[in-house]
């Protein structure tokens, strides 16, 4: 761990001020129905509004920002299975870099589109039977391209970082301090830049990941003490929310900071994206309402406390959608 270099929140506040002339400042939004239902005061953080509906963008525009000039006719390569393709395919766009996204052949077939219409290419690849990372650096060694890290890098997590520095912001304003603040996790890059600025702001605010159940390395890893995989056989329809292990960098960030872990069923996530459809007039996809379906299912104890919810994507394809808001 000593030899791994740990993003600082100096990082996050670099980043806010390249992200500022093209990132969406998504403001906390409340619903009384959600502080009825959960005896707390609740702020969402709707990251469905962010550029390509997700988070995503914030830490992949920063990475693309760092790259040096001489290095960008080269392009980069990502690996990701919807949001971080997104959000990597339009930053290229916005820089005029080329990408291409390795993405499995499963994912939505949304995401998959709209990745292709910012002008990448898409390479897909089988989840059961290839190794993701080993296509993108192959494909990155052969083109001189520069490998983008969905979430194990210092300049990625430090543009997630700003979600979790505009949380901090829009509580100062209010003059509130933050109980609980709860974001989704998939390899921890999210929750590690959150962790770093809700800390700098606010250093008595306890931090949670939720993941799908089953898929709970970073549940698993709190508990240990250490980086542990999830024993997850099949899917989720958090299709966000499958890699295997925390990532190192995200990892060492979130254990220094406190974070702990929960889980979310995909019945309990049906029900929260269903809310958001009907209470909150927000589409978030499955994997970006765990969050809220921990707190409606009672995982987060809300009562008597202020809490903040990252609702990080909502890309969704319709007849999943559909079905789920029935």
């Amino acid at each position: 761990m000593a030899s791994l270099v740990l993003p600082t929140n100096v990082d996050i506040e670099a980043a806010a001020r390249v992200l500022a002339p093209v990132a969406v400042r998504t403001r906390l939004i409340t619903s009384p129905a959600l502080d009825a239902l959960t005896g707390g005061r609740i702020f969402l953080k709707p990251e469905v509004l962010q550029r390509t509906g997700s988070f995503k963008f914030r830490g992949a525009f920063n990475k693309l920002s760092s790259i040096p000039e001489a290095a960008r006719k080269a392009g980069v390569v990502a690996f990701s299975s919807g949001n971080h393709a997104q959000g990597v395919a339009a930053a290229a766009q916005i820089l005029n870099m080329p990408a291409v996204i390795v993405m499995p052949s499963d994912a939505p077939v949304s995401k998959i589109e709209r990745t292709k219409s910012y002008g990448a290419e898409v390479v897909p690849y089988d989840r059961d039977k290839e190794d993701r990372d080993a296509i993108a650096r192959g494909l990155a060694s052969k083109r001189g391209a520069t490998v983008v890290p969905p979430y194990d890098d210092p300049w990625v997590i430090a543009g997630q970082g700003t979600v979790g520095r505009e949380i901090a912001e829009d509580f100062a304003a209010l003059g509130l301090t933050p109980d609980i603040v709860s974001a989704p996790a998939s390899g921890g890059g999210l929750m590690a830049g959150i962790a770093l600025a809700t800390k700098a702001k606010f250093p008595n605010a306890g931090l949670m990941t939720v993941e799908p159940c089953g898929f709970d390395d970073h549940a698993r890893s709190f508990s240990a003490g250490k980086r542990e995989p999830h024993r997850a056989v099949g899917r989720t329809i958090c299709d966000a929310l499958m890699a295997s292990i925390p990532g190192e960098i995200t990892f060492a960030v979130n254990q220094k900071n406190g974070v702990q872990g929960v889980t979310a069923t995909d019945d309990e996530v049906a029900k929260a994206v269903a809310f958001a459809f009907r209470e909150l007039k927000l589409v978030v996809e499955p994997g970006g309402a765990v969050a809220l379906a921990a707190l409606l299912a009672g995982h987060i104890d809300a009562r008597g406390k202020t809490v903040a919810i990252v609702l990080s994507g909502g890309n969704v394809d319709a007849d999943l959608y559909a079905r789920l808001i029935q």
